[in-house]
């Protein structure tokens, strides 16, 4: 069995080499070509002078050399960072800054973009490109190497590492301030792969899409769950939800995870006939699915087996709901996944009672090392496991560290989950905290809106009042009036927004494709102030 990253490929590889790996357009790559590509650049890598745990920055779109990369920089005994293609680069900057990046896997034209940004990178000695320079690089740039001339590397063996020792930085996009470091052991990104594609039940005849962006640990989950099992990924870098659903068809996908504003998209699709004779689940994370989307999913795709999961970076899978309790529970995260437990705790630490909110804390092998570089956050969300949540002997003396999700739960009588919402995302109004999703579930239930999201924006009376920001469904007239009426016959007063914002195009989303509310909060406190001031003559 795996115990290191880099082992899931390989073992794979010895398996069956000759199976497919990795699709990308294309190009095709078998397991055997696979495992030789990771171990010459592995051995590249540690030429270059690559020391134990020392980061290498991945900055590319989905493709098979950002794959090879990770692996390798876990067969020479670093740590990969995986910078997700969205982000500009004063954010990519601040990345090879924070936890001072030794080498930069990146593309020709990505590179040109960072020229000024890497002037700042004091760590940084080396930079790989996927293809030639256009024009030679600078002199105080770092050593920039071509990945043709690093293929011919001698053998070179990597730092010996175990299974408690860094694997990756996974930078999450945070509700405030800059994006932080949660870092991850071998051992919970390949606990990780295994305790999903047990209840995924995945096996090597699988093809499963990552759609979604493998600087996410829900996306990288699809290669790694993928290279345990020898299945294949097919890589895509998709513009619009129809290129997801043309892969779909034409690499007859067995398996997609998505994100609800992904999932919503895809909903108002028209699916070819037959799809679910191939496509055998498909599974959300990333917040909660609208029921209204689940039910048209589900009506397109009878056949599919539908996976309704929870998960948080710093302890990369949480929960997931089994498909024969969706029709019975549908608005429920499920129970813990295979070697986790999940706790709703209350702030003395003792379990709440069913239907009680209260914080998610997870325990077990998937709760990562905690943020690179940041004790008092760290300190904030990495807390021993509180005695009174009564999971250990009192006899065992040296504490356990679990992870404080910040997220307000709760659970039934049969110990199913249920999200209610993110402290930092509660809205205060009136007295009563509210959770934006439940107000957003009203709003797609009402039949008319196709994507929407709500906020809290101060108020001198309420505290916060409800903004929801709504994008009307293809082909349907938005009435917002009906949906307001729809809202005050469904919810108590207190939930009502308070102002519906009617929004043309696409929400805005942040890098790992969920919509951003900080965003559309900013864009409604900039409209007000706009209205409020004078008007110039």
């Amino acid at each position: 069995m795996p115990d290191l990253l880099h082992h899931l490929p390989l073992q794979s590889a010895e398996r069956r080499p000759e199976a497919i790996a990795l699709t990308s357009g294309d190009r095709a790559l078998d397991y055997g070509r696979l495992a030789e590509s990771i171990g010459a650049l592995a051995s590249a890598f540690v030429e270059m002078g690559l020391g134990r745990s020392e980061r290498v920055a991945i900055y590319l779109e989905k493709r098979p050399e950002a794959v090879i990369a990770t692996f390798a920089c876990s067969h020479a005994g670093g740590v990969f960072v995986p910078v997700n293609p969205l982000l500009k680069a004063d954010q990519v900057g601040h990345i090879l800054r924070d936890c001072n990046v030794r080498i930069l896997v990146t593309s020709p034209e990505r590179l040109a973009t960072l020229q000024d940004t890497l002037a700042t990178c004091h760590d940084l000695r080396h930079v790989v490109v996927t293809g030639p320079l256009a024009t030679e690089a600078p002199p105080s740039f770092p050593r920039v190497l071509t990945w043709t001339d690093l293929e011919a590397t001698p053998f070179r063996a990597g730092h010996r590492v175990i299974d408690l020792d860094m694997a990756a930085i996974l930078y999450t996009s945070g509700s405030t301030g800059r994006p932080k470091g949660v870092v991850l052991s071998h051992r919970n990104v390949v606990s990780g792969a295994r305790s999903v594609a047990q209840y995924l039940e995945n096996h090597r005849d699988d093809v499963l899409l990552a759609a979604l962006p493998l600087s996410f640990d829900a996306g990288f989950s699809q290669v790694t769950t993928a290279f345990l099992t020898g299945a294949r990924v097919v890589l895509l870098n998709y513009l619009l939800p129809r290129d997801v659903l043309k892969a779909v068809t034409q690499e007859r996908v067995t398996g997609l995870t998505g994100v609800p504003p992904l999932w919503i998209q895809l909903a108002q699709l028209t699916w070819p006939t037959g799809v679910d004779e191939h496509l055998r689940y498909f599974a959300n994370t990333g917040g909660r699915m609208p029921l209204d989307t689940l039910r048209t999913l589900r009506g397109k795709l009878p056949k599919c087996r539908p996976y309704l999961m929870y998960g948080l970076t710093e302890a990369f899978r949480a929960t997931y709901l089994p498909p024969e309790e969706v029709d019975r529970r549908p608005d429920s995260i499920g129970r813990a996944v295979p070697n986790a437990q999940v706790l709703v705790l209350r702030e003395d630490g003792t379990e709440c009672a069913p239907h009680e909110p209260g914080e998610l804390v997870q325990r077990g092998a998937l709760v990562s090392l905690g943020y690179w570089n940041d004790p008092a956050r760290t300190c904030e969300r990495f807390r021993p496991l509180p005695a009174l949540a009564n999971c250990r002997e009192a006899g065992l003396v040296l504490p356990e560290i679990a992870v404080f999700s910040g997220d307000t739960a709760r659970r039934d009588e049969e110990g199913y989950l249920y999200f209610v919402g993110r402290r930092d995302e509660m809205i205060k109004t009136s007295g009563y905290r509210v959770s934006p999703t439940e107000v957003e579930e009203v709003l797609y239930a009402s039949g008319a809106v196709g994507e929407c999201a709500a906020f809290g924006v101060p108020h001198p009376q309420l505290g916060q009042a409800i903004v929801a920001y709504v994008v009307g469904k293809p082909d349907v007239t938005l009435d917002l009036d009906l949906v307001l009426n729809e809202c005050r016959l469904r919810m108590p007063a207190y939930m009502v927004p308070s102002q519906l914002v009617p929004h043309t195009a696409g929400l805005p989303r942040n890098p790992n494709g969920k919509i951003d509310r900080i965003a559309l909060a900013q864009d409604f406190e900039l409209q007000q102030a706009t209205t409020a001031s004078p008007s110039s003559s």
